[in-house]
């Protein structure tokens, strides 16, 4: 695979050649390493944002009654650390970021395809999350409804309930740029000989979510925006008092939000399967299988938005049609676990931050997959509908699946991005810090809502107190973790040591061009002779 790079290479990215100086040349870039970095750093202030509110939820919950806050502040701080961590968080996190960052170098290409579509969706972002964060200074306050907006509720408080949807209505738009960017990109500047079976994985999954995001997102801009109506003008589209139905809501609002699962999962999926091969020393197994899979969980994930309203009184037929199609979304997800364990067998593993994240992942994306199928169950559902088993699963799968991909990719690539490498002893002791915490934070949730907990109330009774107990101390082991790699990736960024061109020694043509990368990308476009995964000796 020859990275076309003459003898010396052309100046990194970070160099400014452009008309502007200084936060203006980063603010006004249409280079897409430049706004990649963007992304990530505001990506990562929200993410540590809704950490905070989330610590201090569980510093709440660790007695019955008031412990620091009020219920009206404690029915805020849900509400923010859903709408925070859900649309500025999970969904952008790792497209967004790290895809923005690695798609054009994964596939040969010099920039995306439409350079200040690309800015105009940071931008996008960055407006949406300050009208999002303006809500706790407006007069009404932050929203107190949850991140699902539920009616009638939502349309008769008198909280920044507008203002929320408004800035989850911007954010689509972001989104939607990007799928359209990242799906264009793909389909013209893949580089002579890039066939779509030579392509790497993360492109594939970035592809696939791209789709997801064009089709599914503005759904939900239609939804807020109807909501907005309801509350501004009393149209009645979901007071049921006006002849409205709540109902059509949900079934609007989860059209968009469960394919929006698939958004945050797929690139995570994307990020292991180019993970686990480079530090197995070997090609990926079953490469096809896990491309057809990609594809299949973005086509099947459209269709069961129902399980999501197993209790609202739908019909016995609709209940079978959702749970059959559940378990169905369920087998793509298995067959990438079977691949990735496949290509770990008889590998020589390489025990790297990135690697051990990934494990992670595989562990509890699993155990998030495999409490799905509980949810899937009508009788189980209407048992545990509404409970802290929920909040158990969303988590393992969103935070334990999503969240440590999202980290196993930033390790994995940080040297590329920055030229320099973090402390790898202290990115180790922080994803085992992490993992423990994770576990010590949400397994005890699952016993919780089993044994009837409802989620999202202020108090609760007593007997649950010992288990909210360990919860909350794991809360606060876990934000040691995520503090640890915070700091070690600053530190790195700033005073690590040089990483060379390809430290993981990975395949992919990302790893054969300087570090970091020019700002150009490729001064003559690669020609690919072979697939990507392809090691000298070793069969595709």
């Amino acid at each position: 695979m020859n990275s076309g790079q003459p003898a010396e290479a052309p100046q990194s990215f970070y160099y400014n050649t452009g008309k502007y100086r200084g936060v203006l040349s980063w603010v006004l870039s249409t280079d897409h390493k430049r706004i990649g970095i963007l992304y990530l750093l505001s990506v990562g202030a929200f993410f540590l944002t809704g950490v905070t509110l989330g610590l201090l939820m569980r510093l709440e919950l660790i007695a019955p009654g008031k412990t620091v806050v009020n219920a009206s502040t404690y029915d805020s701080l849900f509400t923010l650390h859903g709408i925070i961590m859900i649309f500025f968080f999970i969904i952008p996190g790792i497209p967004a970021s790290l895809g923005n960052f690695f798609l054009p170098l994964m596939i040969g290409a010099r920039d995306v395809a439409f350079p200040r579509l690309n800015l105009l969706s940071w931008w996008f972002y960055i407006v949406a999350g300050f009208l999002a964060l303006a809500t706790v200074v407006m007069p009404g306050g932050p929203p107190d409804v949850g991140w699902t907006f539920y009616p009638p509720y939502s349309i008769r408080t008198t909280t920044s309930v507008s203002l929320a949807a408004f800035a989850a209505f911007v954010v689509g738009f972001s989104s939607i740029l990007t799928g359209l960017n990242f799906i264009t990109t793909i389909h013209r500047l893949r580089a002579p000989g890039m066939g779509w079976l030579r392509m790497p994985l993360f492109p594939w999954a970035l592809y696939a979510t791209s789709w997801v995001q064009v089709l599914a997102t503005p759904v939900l801009a239609i939804t807020v925006l109807l909501l907005i109506l309801e509350r501004s003008f009393g149209v009645g589209f979901f007071d049921p008092v006006k002849g409205g139905d709540p109902l059509m809501f949900q079934h609007l609002f989860w059209i968009y939000s469960h394919p929006a699962v698939y958004i945050m999962i797929l690139p995570a999926m994307g990020i292991i399967s180019e993970v686990i091969p480079v530090f197995s020393r070997k090609a990926v197994f079953g490469y096809k299988a896990i491309v057809i899979s990609t594809m299949a969980i973005g086509v099947v994930g459209y269709l069961v938005w129902g399980h999501h309203m197993f209790t609202t009184g739908m019909s016995e037929e609709a209940q079978l049609v959702f749970s059959l199609i559940t378990f169905i979304v369920a087998v793509p997800s298995g067959i990438k676990v079977f691949n990735w364990v496949s290509t770990m067998y008889r590998g020589s593993i390489v025990m790297a931050p990135p690697m051990l994240f990934s494990l992670a992942f595989i562990f509890l994306f699993s155990i998030g997959g495999l409490t799905g199928l509980v949810n899937a169950s009508v009788a189980a559902n209407v048992h545990i509908h509404d409970t802290y088993f929920i909040v158990a699963h969303f988590h393992y799968v969103m935070f334990g699946g999503t969240g440590f991909a999202f980290f196993a990719g930033l390790h994995y690539w940080f040297p590329k991005m920055f030229g320099r490498i973090y402390n790898v002893r202290a990115a180790l002791i922080a994803c085992v810090v992490m993992f423990i915490g994770f576990n010590l934070l949400y397994f005890p949730l699952f016993i919780l809502g089993w044994n009837g907990m409802p989620r999202r109330y202020y108090d609760y009774l007593p007997l649950y107190q010992p288990l909210n107990v360990l919860s909350t101390i794991g809360s606060w082991v876990l934000a040691a973790g995520i503090l640890v790699v915070v700091i070690n990736l600053v530190r790195g960024a700033f005073r690590g040591d040089p990483a060379g061109s390809n430290p993981w020694d990975g395949t992919t043509l990302e790893w054969q061009v300087p570090t970091p990368p020019p700002a150009e990308n490729f001064d003559v476009i690669p020609e690919i002779t072979h697939g990507p995964y392809h090691r000298e000796g070793k069969a595709q």
